[in-house]
């Protein structure tokens, strides 16, 4: 099989030839730019002091290059909206310096100011002449989203506040999106995942809106979980009309790119927690679930796309309603939070939901075990996971920065040598 043949195979429900992988097919399924470095380093890829480039600011992720996937096996290209997190174009490369040292290449309107405490401030569109709404603290990895709450007026709350990110797709993201899968299907052999965005509801890293320069609403983290109980109606009106935008923007772009993606990304809101779920159920039912409904019946009923929902934590008291929601694929598979043991996981939903992730612990095996322990972890969730397909492989979320270059290639062979049914 090829990389296209072997992922839709899985996603079908059958079992290929060996167990898929991805590297950066997503935005929760790539590698921090510090460890993309020294990964392509340890291959020789590059000689030392090639920069990587930043491709998603946020979250600090480097580019997935096709030297680096075509060295690993991976089977998965990803395709994203022509602006990043803070909305700006990733196109007017310039060189910078992470704070442990990495040579990168950033946007051109990467234009972080730094505090005199050391902080790096990031402000949306790359406009320093608003104020920042996002911050990377001395010697940090990523940025975190600022709070622009401003103070929340019940009698005359507006839901459009909470709506002006979300609006009808442009023409020229229309050709964006059409040329990048029209590259990605043509170019490669690989299976396209496309985060086309917009449907994601409730997802708390987005409810900050780091691309608007002065939001409005209700913007800040703990306002907003709040909300969901105080101003339930409120948020399911909002969802109802950005559900209402999303699937006229879907359609759209299904007109323009057909069935040439294997894979769409629907929802990234974290329901988990460590230690159980965020959200009741019945909140999930109640509030998420007739959205997700939605965008995965239209999506089945015109497209031959499966959708994809990242869940961090423990969401196994959810699983169901995920499944009954309609989607195909669940992500990162934390096997590391309560409830969530693999092979109680594959025995109860293993043949009604493909898991894509949960391949090696990124909070401490990955980071912080020997060589060994990576090792036998990535052996027993192939084992377990793998069984009988519905498996793609991946570390549970994002590869962090700070983690041992010998880790990373032991997961790569110990995948390599277990992956082949």
């Amino acid at each position: 099989m090829n990389s296209r043949e072997r992922v839709e195979t899985v996603l079908r429900g059958k079992k290929p030839d060996r167990i898929p992988l991805d590297l950066g097919g997503s935005m929760v399924t790539g590698m921090h730019v510090s460890s993309v470095y020294k990964l392509r380093q340890a291959l020789g890829l590059d000689e030392p002091g090639t920069p990587v480039k930043v491709i998603e600011p946020f979250q600090m992720l480097g580019e997935i290059k096709p030297d680096l996937k075509e060295t690993l096996g991976v089977d998965v290209i990803g395709v994203l909206g022509s602006n990043n997190f803070f909305g700006f174009k990733n196109e007017d490369w310039k060189p910078w310096t992470t704070f442990d040292g990495t040579p990168v290449l950033v946007p051109g309107r990467f234009n972080t100011e730094p505090s005199d405490k050391g902080d790096i401030y990031m402000y949306p569109e790359g406009d320093k002449l608003v104020p920042p709404s996002a911050r990377m603290p001395e010697g940090g990895y990523y940025f975190d989203a600022l709070n622009r709450q401003h103070p929340v007026d019940d009698d005359n709350i507006n839901v459009e506040d909470n709506l002006e990110e979300f609006e009808p797709i442009s023409t020229e993201e229309l050709e964006h999106f059409q040329q990048e899968v029209e590259r990605a299907y043509s170019e490669t052999n690989q299976a396209i995942f496309a985060s086309f965005g917009g449907t994601s509801f409730g997802d708390i890293a987005l409810v900050p809106a780091c691309q608007l320069k002065e939001p409005k609403g209700i913007r800040g983290v703990e306002e907003w979980y709040v909300s969901t109980l105080t101003r339930r109606d409120y948020i399911y009106e909002v969802f109802n009309r950005q559900c209402a935008i999303g699937l006229e923007n879907i359609k759209k772009i299904y007109d323009k790119v057909g069935n040439k993606i294997s894979l769409v990304f629907v929802s990234g809101s974290d329901f988990g927690a460590q230690e159980g779920t965020f959200i009741s159920p019945e909140v999930y039912r109640s509030l998420y679930k007739p959205f997700h409904r939605q965008v995965n019946d239209w999506i089945h009923s015109n497209t031959e796309w499966k959708t994809f929902i990242h869940s961090c934590g423990s969401v196994t008291a959810l699983i169901e309603d995920f499944i009954t929601a309609g989607f195909d694929v669940l992500n990162p598979v934390q096997c590391s939070a309560a409830d969530m043991e693999p092979k109680e996981l594959k025995e109860r939903f293993g043949s009604e939901i493909v898991f894509w992730g949960g391949g090696v612990n990124t909070q401490k095996t990955l980071p912080f075990g020997s060589e060994e322990e990576v090792k036998k972890e990535v052996k027993k969730r192939i084992e377990i996971l793998g069984r009988d397909g519905g498996f793609i492989f991946n570390p549970i979320h994002n590869v962090q920065a700070d983690t041992p270059i010998d880790n990373l290639l032991a997961m790569y062979e110990t995948f390599k040598e277990n992956a082949v049914y």
